[in-house]
């Protein structure tokens, strides 16, 4: 038995006594000599083949017990744990070794575990759901992405580029008469009106003819680069090419050709009928993250700053990973936002706060519920995740265990506890009497009218 104690002596703290047999730390000794001896050198014998013995009679009996201790410890740790039906939410600390000999080894250790909370009153949880509606605009500005998708470029001979046409350009950018790093580019297609350049330099390329060279002159904004912010710039230009897209004919052949209908009509209905659905999912989950930062407020009890830290430090290195694939490294990323890892984790603090706070809670509702997973339900998550992973079903159970799965799939359905039982509020009704709005009226009247100064209105909008 590895665990022979467990106390709990702090806030989500319990300070475990452990023991290491004679017979597991022998083993771990041995191993230990057997990938060390390579590296020890003893008289009379050719390197690496001095018997254990005399290694430990020349370096001490205990020259071993260091490394393996390091390599015992974590299957004693993993047992006694499991034993004391705890759950660690840190790494153990604060160790204690009491003694380490051929017998065994007896430690004490702190670890932190995870909370006991209360949740109350998680059924009826109410937030506002935006109500859905499609405008005739809205529809009308879908279909015209379609129309612009299926564009021809056509080029242009007999007329200046205007805003919106695709032109081609060699540029080249000078600041003080001298020309900038990444200032050059040659046979560049820019489209007038994308706002790909810095402000007020394709408003000026419009109104050019092909082969005009001219110049382009512009102020770098404030928050550019260091060595460019608020200079002023000049850039040499050539038009080489005037391109503009040349939109279908909005017709019944081009429903037939873009979709499965055969009218404008039907298309647009469809268009319709799509841009509703996603409204209304968007709808659901603003709705829903609402509920669930109602929840993380119905979390009582103290929960380790650990949790949180970690979280926090979880999320970062996800984040990493997105912008790694990207070509971005994180260190770039800080420094192109003027912000140390101290301000990056502050920034992801709050989110971190409610995610942990929501995974507790699920956590302890499931308790409440009496929610049961079967071995069906495991072994189909599984499947779900060794098809999304394009492995087998048994490399998934080997890296995941099927505890963890069985704690998701609890959460899951929590999860839909919550939802399923969550409520809409009613939106409130501004109406008022037409009483009430004269007597509003007429109080205004008596009032003397406030003066908008510009400074007021300045105020006003730097406040919004």
């Amino acid at each position: 038995m590895s665990l022979k104690s467990a106390e709990k002596t702090g806030t989500n703290e319990f300070t475990l006594e452990i023991s290491i047999d004679a017979a597991s730390f022998e083993t771990a000794v041995n191993k230990v000599y057997n990938r060390e001896k390579g590296k020890i050198n003893v008289p009379g014998f050719r390197k690496g083949k001095a018997p254990r013995a005399f290694i430990e009679k020349m370096y001490g009996e205990g020259v071993f017990y260091d490394d393996a201790l390091e390599l015992a410890f974590p299957d004693a740790y993993t047992a006694a744990v499991a034993e004391a039906g705890i759950t660690p939410v840190d790494q153990p600390r604060d160790f204690d070794i009491k003694s380490v000999s051929k017998e065994g080894v007896e430690l004490t250790c702190k670890v932190t575990v995870k909370p006991e909370i209360k949740v109350e009153n998680y059924k009826g949880i109410s937030a506002p759901k935006a109500s859905v509606e499609v405008t005739a605009e809205e529809v009308e500005a879908e279909f015209n992405s379609k129309l612009e998708a299926n564009a021809r470029i056509s080029p242009v001979e007999d007329r200046a580029s205007k805003m919106g046409d695709i032109t081609v350009i060699d540029f080249e950018g000078f600041v003080d008469g001298v020309a900038f790093e990444g200032g050059k580019g040659e046979e560049y297609e820019l489209t007038l009106g994308s706002g790909s350049f810095i402000p007020g330099f394709e408003e000026q390329v419009a109104d050019k003819n092909i082969g005009e060279e001219f110049d382009v002159n512009v102020t770098f904004p404030t928050e550019y680069t260091p060595e460019l912010a608020g200079k002023e710039a000049v850039f040499k230009c050539k038009l080489h090419a005037i391109k503009e897209k040349v939109l279908p004919v909005a017709d019944d052949e081009f429903a037939k050709d873009v979709s499965e209908f055969d009218t404008i009509a039907e298309l647009k209905a469809d268009i319709e009928k799509t841009l509703k659905e996603r409204k209304e999912q968007s709808a659901q989950r603003d709705f829903e993250n609402a509920v669930f930062e109602k929840l993380a407020d119905l979390v009582e009890g103290e929960i380790p700053e650990v949790m949180f830290e970690n979280r926090v430090n979880d999320m970062i290195n996800e984040f990493s990973y997105r912008l790694q694939s990207q070509g971005m490294s994180m260190e770039m990323y800080m420094q192109y936002l003027g912000m140390d890892m101290d301000a990056l984790k502050e920034n992801y603090r709050s989110a971190a706060e409610r995610e942990v706070k929501i995974s507790l809670a699920l956590e302890k509702i499931a308790d409440i519920e009496g929610i049961e997973v079967s071995a069906e339900e495991v072994d189909a998550e599984y499947a779900k995740m060794a098809e999304m992973y394009g492995v087998d079903a048994e490399t998934v159970r080997k890296a995941i265990d099927a505890a963890s799965v069985e704690a998701n799939l609890k959460s899951t359905k929590a999860n839909a506890v919550i939802t399923d039982n969550a409520v809409v509020e009613k939106a409130k009704k501004k109406a008022a009497s037409k009483k009430k709005a004269a007597e509003d009226g007429e109080e205004a009247t008596e009032k003397p009218a406030k003066k908008t100064t510009k400074k007021a209105k300045k105020d006003e909008e730097t406040a919004e």
